[in-house]
């Protein structure tokens, strides 16, 4: 009696190996996964990166009080001053306190030697990313050096030229290997899928000759298929999330490029591409099995 109700189980309609076919696909997803977390801190580091990008807007030496809050105002009103929130990114710099900072970064005091100190007070801008180009930085130079009491406006064009070009061919490289990668593992799952289905062909075709319809047949395999790949899913996240702790504990401030909420919609967008990978695949292999007929099915 029990092999009997073993030999029942095996050959249950929308059965089949189920280990085999969780683990593969988690497998896949994993590796999706962790390129998904590689481009998620790719991008934060690129935005931490271009936040950085500062222009220098040096005044006038006998520039007035009222004359420099005039200079701030005319900067604050401009649309390529970065926000964080609500608030400008935009700081005031006095030649003492350049002076001091100096020192202090190179133990050298060139008052002594100079007799004055030779720097000026100085507005420092972050500038927000749509106007990162090189084209758009040129023309706030220009912009911001028209304004009465400032004397020259610098940044660093060639490291802007060089981040604006490797960050062009970093993305291209990324997205190629993510439409090369995504292929790959949708041609894994589904030849794991028709080869888990290939042990029912002649479950599908008795149920052919019993009168069942095809929806009837491909509902209980469908229904497995979604089951598995949300379960795949699960897996992947799970191993993907233990992975990013430890990596965490390992890197020093590797924290700080991460944000939690696109990770959890990265998770989510796993157990998403798992139940649609695998329903799409057992489909066709499904079609395919009842379209076969008794001969080619051996």
């Amino acid at each position: 009696m029990d092999k009997e109700t073993r030999s029942r189980k095996k050959k249950k309609l929308g059965s089949y190996p189920s280990v085999s076919v969780v683990f593969s696909i988690a497998l896949s997803l994993f590796v999706i996964g962790l390129f998904g977390l590689l481009l998620l801190h790719t991008n934060k580091l690129t935005e931490i990166i271009k936040d950085n990008i500062e222009v220098q807007v040096y005044l006038n030496k006998e520039i007035t009080s009222n004359q420099r809050i005039q200079v701030q105002k005319s900067i604050s009103a401009k649309p390529f001053v970065a926000k964080a929130g609500e608030e400008l990114q935009i700081s005031f710099v006095s030649k003492e306190e350049a002076e001091k900072q100096f020192i202090e970064e190179t133990g050298e005091d060139f008052t002594k030697f100079l007799g004055e100190n030779p720097l000026r007070d100085a507005f420092i801008i972050n500038i927000a990313q749509e106007y990162q180009d090189a084209e758009n930085l040129k023309q706030i130079k220009a912009e911001l050096e028209t304004l009465s009491g400032v004397f020259e406006v610098e940044y660093m064009e060639s490291l802007v030229d060089s981040i604006n070009q490797n960050v062009t061919k970093i993305s291209l490289v990324l997205a190629g290997f993510a439409l090369i990668l995504l292929l790959v593992v949708i041609i894994l799952i589904n030849n794991t899928i028709k080869l888990a289905l290939f042990s029912q062909r002649f479950l599908i075709r008795s149920m052919q000759l019993v009168g069942a319809k095809s929806g009837f047949i491909q509902k209980p395999f469908l229904a497995r298929s979604l089951y598995y790949g949300v379960l795949a899913g699960i897996f992947a996240s799970a191993g993907l999330y233990g992975l990013l702790r430890f990596a965490n504990n390992k890197i020093d401030d590797l924290s700080a490029l991460q944000e939690m909420d696109k990770i959890f919609i990265l998770f989510v967008s796993l157990l998403l591409i798992g139940a649609l990978i695998g329903f799409a695949s057992t489909y066709r292999a499904i079609r395919k099995y009842l379209k076969l007929s008794l001969d080619e099915l051996y």
